[in-house]
């Protein structure tokens, strides 16, 4: 089995997160492993009603590179 890298896990996040919330500009703060999961937190543009926000975003990703949890909230 392929040893999961960090940054592996970033762009896992990254990419994930471009589709999902269909923006280009994800800033990725930190990434961290913590009791065998790799935690990646940032932050990326959303429009809500039209105006411009920032989310702050946390995903959880495990050893093997799927996405066990996400947490999103407006700065």
């Amino acid at each position: 089995m392929k040893v999961f890298s960090k940054d592996d896990a970033q762009q896992v996040v990254v990419d994930f997160l471009k589709k999902e919330r269909n923006t280009e500009e994800i800033a990725v703060a930190s990434v961290e492993q913590k009791d065998g999961v790799w935690i990646v937190d940032g932050t990326c543009p959303i429009n809500l009603q039209g105006h411009p926000w920032t989310e702050r975003f946390e995903v959880i990703i495990d050893r093997k590179g799927k996405i066990k949890s996400m947490d999103f909230s407006l700065l």
